[in-house]
């Protein structure tokens, strides 16, 4: 049989081997605490490649002595959810380990819902995406989710010479880890890349060092990484820590108008494969959160660069994207509505639902007119300006002003507009 990766001879079997993600399976840790006491609820894993997600439902399984069931969400369907099911309906105690779950549709979440509450199975999922978007409500209310960090330096280096002393392959050569900064680098945080590469930089060394002379020093320099990496390539994981903070930086270069940091940060994105539609996603909401009615035209475009760059695609995609980017970054800038929305959510949380004015109630039949409902509404269109003074708010909240134009040209038109209006109300 072909030898197995050496992330896999490496995959630890018990929390006490497990390296990083202290917060989650350390001593006194909450998930810790559960595995050593048995009482292990559903849990949605979420974190970057190579974290160490699999290992943690593998350690679960093997610590608690149960049945332990593994689909990947990339090549199954609702046929191997209900075989699973049905399987643990025979057994006391059933884990099932989904990888990658969300790429599970809502008809293949939906399968796993009954089992789930019922406790026929004790559901384990792995993702790399935000669960809030991706996996359905129903399943993820009845679910713990715990979030795993990409691993720290101290834990790669850690993992490398663990490596170096325990698997029988390694452990063979005198390997000195003179510099470690590349592969530090190019793994971003992901063991499993760390490992691939590692393994492949020894392998590629000459043949008749490692079979000949196995007594003789290996030495393990960036050059040499670097050489077995291929290229000096543009350090980019669009699953990985640096996906996370490559695309906070492009964002807050077009919020401080400052469309050359802005375009580099586009680049490093799109260089490193980046989804395009995740990119044209985020400048569309900054186009409505960071600029507004500063500039209206902002949304207009952000929305046709989305539509764009879906039909069309890598490369030419990256003319558009850049040319949205350039336009937000070089917009006036305003959050006022942003505020707006933020001031009014407050105010729901604070007052509760406050009942609906009844001027402005709807009042479809005869009994809610018995009531009052709509009674003294004033229909704008029919005074002077189509404007007619009245109150909208409930009663509570009665003269609060939640929207506060920003200090730009367009918005100081909204704001001259407002006071000319509400100015004894809200003071514009």
């Amino acid at each position: 049989m072909p030898l197995a990766p050496l992330a896999e001879r490496m995959r630890p079997t018990t929390l006490d081997e497990l390296v990083g993600q202290q917060h989650l399976t350390g001593k006194g840790s909450i998930l810790r605490n559960a595995i050593e006491h048995g009482n292990i609820p559903s849990i949605i894993l979420w974190g970057p490649p190579g974290t160490g997600k699999t290992t943690i439902a593998n350690i679960i399984a093997h610590t608690l002595q149960v049945p332990f069931y593994q689909l990947s969400a990339i090549s199954s369907g609702v046929k191997d959810v209900r075989e699973v099911i049905d399987a643990a309906k025979k057994q006391e105690r059933v884990i099932l380990f989904i990888d990658e779950i969300h790429r599970f549709n809502k008809g293949q979440q939906d399968a796993l819902l009954g089992a789930v509450e019922k406790g026929i199975i004790t559901l384990i999922g792995a993702t790399t995406e935000n669960p809030s978007f991706e996996v359905i409500s129903a399943l993820l209310s009845r679910c713990q989710v715990y979030v795993l960090k990409p691993l720290a330096e101290k834990d790669l280096i850690q993992l490398l010479h663990h490596a170096m002393k325990r698997d029988e392959m390694l452990k063979q050569y005198r390997i000195d880890l003179k510099e470690t900064a590349a592969l530090i680098n190019i793994s971003g945080g992901d063991a499993r890349k760390l490992y691939n590469l590692f393994e492949l930089v020894v392998a590629s060394l000459p043949v008749p060092l490692l079979l000949e002379k196995r007594g003789n020093e290996i030495t393990i320099t960036d050059e040499i990484v670097m050489d077995v990496a291929q290229k000096k390539i543009a350090l980019y994981d669009k699953q990985g820590e640096q996906h996370y903070d490559i695309i906070s930086a492009f964002i807050k270069s077009m919020r401080g108008s400052d469309p050359n940091a802005a375009v580099y940060w586009l680049a490093r994105m799109i260089e490193g494969g980046e989804d395009v539609k995740f990119i044209a996603r985020r400048m569309l909401i900054l186009a409505s959160e960071d600029i507004g009615n500063a500039n209206p035209n902002a949304l207009l475009l952000a929305n046709a660069t989305f539509d764009a760059v879906n039909k069309i695609g890598y490369p030419e995609a990256a003319l558009i994207l850049s040319q949205c980017a350039v336009y937000l970054a070089s917009s006036p800038k305003s959050n006022a509505s942003t505020a707006a929305i933020g001031n009014a959510m407050e105010a729901v949380k604070q007052h509760g639902d406050l009942p609906v004015p009844l001027h402005i109630r709807n009042a479809p039949t005869r009994l809610m007119k018995d009531f009052d409902y709509g009674k003294g509404y004033k229909y704008s269109h029919a005074f002077e300006g189509n404007f007619a003074e009245q109150e909208y708010l409930p009663e509570k909240l009665a003269g609060t002003k939640l929207y506060d134009p920003g200090h730009n040209a367009r918005e100081e038109e909204l704001r001259k507009f407002l006071k000319n209006l509400w100015k004894e109300k809200y003071g514009y």
